[in-house]
């Protein structure tokens, strides 16, 4: 199956984190403008806001709430931190459903305390008292596996198998994965395991941007399509060869682009999709 062409902007989303100095209301009026059709919220981006109200604006915008961002870090030896995540996890499902998006995205976690098998134990049972809560709501839950440099605090998640695992054990159609090319184009498995995930039905969300080099910081020095060295293209292929066909998500966190002008930074965006993407 050959690469499917860009139709416009139809599959572009960018996350609120990307242009981060922008409020919601900011970027959705300029998404819309600049002719983006999603939008992932995170949570932060919520605060202090009626949620109801906010999904309604973004809808105003004729924008697609693709997902909420984040849920997740289950892992913790203190078992009352484990329950207060659970809990947070229940409170994002709610937020979710009241925002008017069918998906959250889970950054699972991980506590440098304890073995990465304990870590991974507690993501999955976290996970498993969640779902009746996903189902109600109809809301899905998006496992993200992170690169291996983040296994110590924030997942212990770090390859697409294990995601593939993970979620293949939970058995639901409430749970599936998130492939996000910043954390996995470094792996030789990785078209067996997309194609893997898609012949599950697992395949729910697909984030892009680049690895720069050299960089400047392991978290906030990522890069736009092209400018480094994920052969994104080559990945998007594979997802949609896999039966992907939602939106192409740009989650980008940069010390360097934040400082800029935002509807310059989105221009840039817009370029590097269509161009690189």
């Amino acid at each position: 199956m050959s690469i499917q062409e860009h139709t416009g902007l139809s599959r572009l989303c960018i996350h609120t984190i990307t242009t981060k100095p922008w409020n919601i209301e900011q970027a959705a009026k300029h998404y819309s403008a600049a002719g983006v059709k999603g939008i992932t919220v995170w949570r932060d981006a919520l605060e202090g806001r009626n949620i109801k109200q906010t999904g309604n604006l973004l809808r105003e915008h004729d924008l697609t709430t693709v997902s909420l961002c984040r849920g997740g870090f289950f892992a913790d030896k203190d078992a009352g931190k484990r329950k207060l995540a659970i809990d947070d996890n229940r409170k994002a499902i709610a937020e979710a459903a009241e925002l008017g998006t069918a998906m959250i995205v889970l950054v699972c976690g991980a506590d440098p305390s304890q073995s990465l098998e304990e870590s991974r134990k507690q993501i999955h049972d976290g996970i498993a008292a969640v779902i009746p809560d996903a189902s109600a709501a109809g809301v899905k839950l998006a496992i993200e596996p992170l690169h291996p440099m983040y296994a110590n605090t924030r997942s212990a998640i770090n390859t697409l198998a294990q995601a593939n695992d993970m979620a293949e054990a939970l058995h639901s159609p409430w749970v599936g994965v998130a492939v996000d090319v910043y954390h996995l184009w470094w792996d030789p498995h990785l078209e067996q395991e997309i194609k893997r995930c898609g012949q599950n039905e697992h395949l729910l969300a697909f984030h892009i941007c680049d690895w720069k080099t050299p960089t400047t910081d392991l978290l906030f020095d990522r890069g736009l399509m092209g400018e480094g060295c994920i052969p994104v293209k080559q990945i998007r292929e594979w997802v949609e060869a896999a039966g992907f066909n939602g939106f192409n998500e740009v989650e980008i966190f940069s010390n360097t682009f934040w400082k800029e002008d935002q509807a310059e930074f989105l221009k840039k965006i817009i370029k590097a999709y269509v161009e690189n993407a």
